[in-house]
């Protein structure tokens, strides 16, 4: 098939035969072209579907397709029903994190290149090396699209190209400035081809000719460019997926934490309800390394003091000391505290109870949407009971008013390992219908 819109010109290789481990795909495409032509040209785009790099690079593995998916998968986006959409390691967002069990044996799965930048690279140097032409190099992948029905396909590798066009500051023939413009040349070079490739024509390369303005004599920033930054994302979970990606981390990476996203996550804990329209909470952010170890020392004084006057034996209260361990294992500590000064003044001990516990009710529901609003924000956290059982410690060390209440501490930091799956618990065990 070819197109020629306006100077641009995409035609489909037509013989290209199935692809194995091993093959070299850059010979495999210059027989083709050698068989019907035209021959290409310096500038050029080979645009080439990325299932058969994945063949030529061995990425074809004999694997149930829910495991493969598992270890493809960097981060679950969304889930519904047998459909999962997952972020990959390198940061496409796609169904099923890539895997594909099209046009491939019964029993296998064809994976992701590891490297879709490298590949492009690779085959655009091996096709200067046999045909003595320059061009650029597309990987192309099928992606759907939020809010929009259907599949387009996209760049996920690419050489020799500047995958964007960057016309934020120019402006239009009204003379408005453009502030936000910047164009996805690689994917819109993609999509075009896949326009000339078809789905199910069997056609896994395509040429696109007339972009050479958009040509890089070097291998150019790559797809990763494409790749919106983490801070940037702001639909970094699908809805139905935000509460339960809220998972209790223990072990943490070195890796700093972003005090704007703790900031975001207490933006968010401030929205929670509270009684008589009160503000009733505050929350420390202990980001000085050694203000955190301070506190954490005094901490475990007191604990360590209150176990042996309690009786417990010197090993005893080393392993229960040892949970502690998470608070200084993270790089990152919030002591959430709550105000409780504008609870009302009630004569009778049953009210003044119940008072008191619309306010502890409404530090739990804004610590926990601090939690949650930190998942998304992709930082792992832990929230520990100790400092409540120290208060006056705590309030010592970090200078606090005397009737702000630490209510626990919480880890935040980056997770060292991707969390072990929870088996979804029944509704039907938690509810009373009446």
């Amino acid at each position: 098939m070819t197109a020629d819109a306006g100077g641009l010109q995409v035609w489909a290789l037509d013989d290209i035969p199935d692809v194995r481990a091993g093959d070299d795909l850059a010979a495999l495409i210059a027989q083709s072209l050698q068989r019907s032509g035209p021959a290409l040209q310096d500038g050029d785009v080979l645009v080439v579907t990325s299932k058969v790099v994945a063949k030529a690079e061995g990425r074809v593995l004999a694997m149930d397709r829910g495991e493969a998916i598992a270890a493809e998968t960097e981060r679950v986006v969304a889930s519904r029903g047998r459909t999962t959409i997952a972020a990959t390691r390198h940061g496409f967002v796609l169904a099923s994190a890539g895997v594909d069990t099209s046009n491939t044996a019964l029993g296998t799965v064809v994976l992701l290149p590891v490297d879709s930048d490298a590949s492009a690279r690779a085959l655009r140097s091996q096709l200067l090396d046999t045909l003595g032409v320059d061009v650029a190099v597309v990987v192309s992948d099928t992606f759907g699209r939020p809010w929009r029905m259907g599949l387009v396909d996209q760049a996920i590798g690419v050489a020799g190209l500047e995958p964007l066009l960057d016309l934020r500051g120019r402006t239009d023939p009204h003379g408005n400035v453009l502030d936000q413009t910047v164009t996805a040349v690689a994917d819109e070079i993609a999509s075009a081809a896949d326009l000339a490739k078809g789905k199910l024509a069997g056609h896994p390369v395509a040429v696109v000719r007339g972009l050479a303005d958009r040509f890089s004599s070097g291998p150019g920033p790559g797809a990763a460019a494409l790749v919106r930054p983490i801070a940037e994302d702001m639909f970094r979970l699908g809805s139905q997926d935000v509460v339960p990606a809220r998972r209790t981390v223990r072990a943490f990476t070195d890796a700093a934490v972003d005090r704007d996203a703790v900031r975001r996550a207490v933006a968010a804990a401030l929205t929670a309800p509270a009684p008589h329209h009160t503000t009733p909470w505050r929350f420390v952010l202990v980001e000085n390394a050694g203000v955190k170890e301070h506190l954490l020392d005094a901490m475990l004084a007191a604990w360590v003091h209150d176990l042996r006057v309690d009786g417990f034996t010197d090993e005893q209260v080393a392993k229960r000391t040892s949970r502690g361990e998470v608070l200084r294992g993270a790089p990152y500590l919030v002591v959430p505290c709550l105000v409780s000064d504008r609870a009302h003044d009630y004569p009778d001990a049953r009210r003044s109870a119940a008072e008191r516990e619309m306010f502890l009710v409404a530090m739990g529901a804004g610590v926990e949407n601090l939690l949650v609003a930190l998942a998304v924000e992709g930082l792992g956290s832990a929230w520990v009971s100790s400092t409540m059982f120290c208060r006056d410690v705590v309030r010592r060390e970090l200078e606090l008013p005397e009737d702000w209440e630490p209510m626990g501490a919480v880890a935040v930091g980056h997770p060292a390992s991707r969390p072990v799956e929870r088996p979804p618990r029944d509704p039907d065990d938690f509810i009373v219908v009446l």
